[in-house]
């Protein structure tokens, strides 16, 4: 299939040929939403932590004697129903990162990109020479492809070698700039514009179908 490239000013200067399988295919609901979690879950800090009664302070002595007293029987004070004792079945330090399928995460990115190509909302911009690093420049440009001005919050697909315009882009909150070598699948989803520069999309098609 072909795609429109569009130069800095919007207008459409030619087009380029892309792949079916990548950008052509129909969504794959399930990959996607199992990319998304095991995304999630590798940014997963896993710090949270509580004391068992093997850890709290407090005396380790029975409280009152086994018989006699007419109360329930007590071994410590610090057993978890009493007020300052332990917790039972608390939250400790855990890796709740895993592994995802290769298959499975190279269908998501097939299955964003398609369901962005569907929609309108891919668009190819030709590469930008961005020498001076400027946020201001940067903006203008993705100002003029922006689907819902409202909600600007897109994502910009470049190659390892823009810097300058990843630099740009660092002071915008609502832009995500990304190498086409470390995508993901949770900021291409929820932006409503993706865009992509034609050298980028270039080594993406080449990525994608190995």
């Amino acid at each position: 299939m072909k795609l429109k490239v569009f130069d800095i000013k919007g207008k459409e200067k030619k087009e380029i040929e892309v792949s079916d399988e990548i950008f052509g295919i129909q969504p794959n609901r399930f990959c996607i939403y199992e990319a998304i979690k095991n995304e999630l879950a590798n940014k997963r800090q896993g710090t949270s932590s509580t004391k068992t009664k093997a850890e709290v302070s407090g005396s380790g002595a029975k409280p009152w004697r086994q018989k006699g007293t007419g109360r329930a029987s007590f071994g410590t004070k610090r057993n978890p129903v009493w007020v300052h004792g332990g917790i039972a079945f608390g939250p400790k330090p855990r890796d709740y990162s895993y592994t995802l399928p290769k298959k499975v995460k190279t269908l998501a990115y097939k299955s964003v990109f398609s369901g962005k190509t569907s929609t309108n909302n891919l668009v190819v911009v030709e590469n930008i020479d961005l020498s001076t690093g400027k946020t201001k420049d940067l903006v203008s440009i993705v100002s003029l492809f922006l689907k819902d001005k409202e909600n600007k919050k897109s994502s910009f697909i470049v190659t390892d070698k823009d810097f300058m315009l990843k630099r740009a882009g660092r002071n915008l909150s609502w832009l995500k700039c990304m190498s086409y070598m470390r995508l993901n699948v949770h900021d291409l989803y929820y932006s409503p514009t993706v865009l992509i520069t034609e050298d980028a999309i270039t080594e993406l098609n080449k990525l994608l179908l190995k």
